[in-house]
């Protein structure tokens, strides 16, 4: 097996050119066909990413309240009660139940 053969394939099929043939290809090209080629290519972006900036600014985080917290976990002086778990453990639970019936 090849490699480099199955590497310059590959470069083919995906229309990259190897170092090699692309210096001597730059040599020849014209100015215009190598601003065709950049021209050629296109993006398209979606409204999500405004759409999610939008709904953050319009969300009703306690941004005081989350850095608090934060900086609680951050210094190691975060604790929660075991109860207070164990509570919404058990309402999570009784909820599921009785949605799935």
């Amino acid at each position: 097996m090849n490699i480099r053969n199955d590497a310059d394939g590959l470069k083919s099929l995906l229309g990259v050119q190897s170092q090699s043939s692309a210096g001597q290809t730059a040599k020849t090209s014209s100015s215009s066909s190598s601003t065709a080629a950049l021209t050629a290519d296109q993006a398209t972006l979606s409204s999500a990413g405004s759409e999610v900036a939008q709904a953050a600014s319009l969300s009703d985080v306690r941004t005081a309240k989350v850095a608090a917290v934060q900086s609680a976990i951050a210094a190691g002086t975060y604790s929660v009660p075991a109860s207070a778990v164990a509570s919404k453990i058990v309402d999570a639970l009784l909820n599921n139940s009785e949605s799935s019936k």
